[in-house]
């Protein structure tokens, strides 16, 4: 027997903690549950613990997805739960995946519970996924359970995707016209620069070509200087990023900056919907899905307003109003959610709104691609043009000279 120390949330939502005596983390954890207390961490109590790195750990959701399609077909199909997991382990070509597994099916022989085991893999396994097990194990729909946990996470890469396309976007053609205007003023002007002294015309040279010129010796001049601030500036923003305070910041700003903010709220809400009308379905608690939407949200922000939200249902409350004072949904979304409770169908309501706003998400993407991209063009048409008259009109100007010559 060893000693864990453990920290646990009330149905309340307060935090407790202690040190209990077991065989492994999984038996901690349910005899945690067994107290009705939600287990937030488990670790081994000892004075110096040596873990080597983990490398390579990662699962694609599509095998997770195919993982649980098969496993809920086997549950269905009358097969034991040992049996499942050692068939399924046995043929994943995923190296990680496969280890888990059997790790997993280790721990259940133990005598630890299904969900209990999958705790111990929190990369594959997160507390949305184990929850939603634990609920199909209590109610005996376990199945049923895993079929809508496909179903939710096939939707949520689908929702990332999108994510990861308003963003890629306006970030690529960004790098473009740095890289554009990096090799106009590092390569071609002074090439042209050079050309107009062997002709001697420096000095008769047009204004804007003089403006053009000025910029590209500047730049070439303090090149290093820029590139070693370019660096620290990133280093000094990842920091800042890392920082509870600097995350919520840039996190605010990200849902209320022009053009992308209407989008990311979209994301938000879509992704707060779809979680929670999941969990609810399968039966979690209100309180317990809150928390656990909360810290899949993906933005401080959302966060912090759902903990709100969360603390004031404990508190009596229904959902619609602290959603409401937290000004993050829109109010659509919010009456909704009142008419979802006052009806008893909650569940479905923001399965309705999940399905509203990722349709609306992919509008908004596509609509804001199409005004950042003639605005980008503009910008890279407006530098490059510029750049080009400049350098031509002396040209021009020399051959006329020549020609009158």
């Amino acid at each position: 027997m060893a000693e864990f120390v453990w920290e646990a949330r009330g149905r309340a939502g307060d935090v407790k903690k202690g040190v209990m005596e077991a065989e492994n983390e999984a038996a901690v954890q349910s005899r945690l549950r067994s107290q009705q207390l939600n287990p937030t961490k488990v670790k081994l109590k000892a004075k110096f613990r040596f873990k080597l790195p983990e490398f390579g750990g990662s699962v694609d959701p599509k095998d997770l997805v195919k993982f649980i399609r098969q496993f809920s077909t086997m549950i269905d199909a009358g097969l034991p739960l040992v049996q499942c997991l050692d068939i399924l382990g046995a043929q994943e070509p995923n190296k990680f995946f496969q280890a888990a597994l059997k790790d997993i099916k280790s721990t259940v022989e133990q005598g630890a519970t299904f969900s209990d085991a999958l705790r111990r893999h929190p990369k594959i396994f997160n507390d949305l996924f184990t929850n939603l097990v634990q609920a199909g194990e209590v109610g005996g729909i376990l199945d049923s359970i895993l079929n809508r946990l496909a179903v939710y996470i096939e939707k949520n890469v689908k929702l990332m995707r999108q994510v990861r396309g308003a963003m890629s976007y306006p970030i690529t053609v960004m790098g473009i016209m740095v890289i554009v205007i990096t090799v106009l003023l590092t390569f071609v002007i002074p090439a042209f620069e050079n050309m107009f002294a062997e002709f001697g015309a420096k000095d008769a040279l047009p204004g804007i070509t003089k403006v053009v010129i000025a910029i590209s010796r500047n730049f070439v001049s303090y090149l290093p200087l820029m590139v070693i601030l370019g660096i620290g500036g990133a280093v000094g923003f990842t920091y800042f990023y890392r920082a509870p305070f600097g995350k919520k910041i840039v996190h605010r700003i990200m849902l209320n900056i022009p053009i992308l903010g209407p989008v990311m709220r979209k994301i938000a809400v879509a992704r707060f919907t779809r979680t929670l009308g999941t969990l609810l379905a399968s039966g979690v608690p209100i309180l317990d899905a809150l928390e656990i939407v909360a810290k899949t949200a993906g933005n401080v922000v959302v966060e912090e307003g759902l903990m709100y939200a969360r603390a004031r249902i404990s508190e009596g409350k229904n959902m619609a109003e602290p959603l409401e004072e937290i000004k993050i949904f829109p109010g659509m979304v919010v009456q909704m959610v009142a008419v979802g409770e006052q009806t008893g169908a909650l569940d479905t309501m923001l399965s309705k709104i999940a399905d509203f706003y990722e349709d609306e998400v992919d509008v908004a993407v596509a609509s804001m691609t199409s005004m950042l991209e003639p605005l980008m063009m503009l910008i890279i048409g407006g530098v490059v043009g510029t750049v080009l008259v400049s350098m031509y009109l002396p040209i021009f100007s020399l051959a006329g000279a020549i020609k009158s010559e």
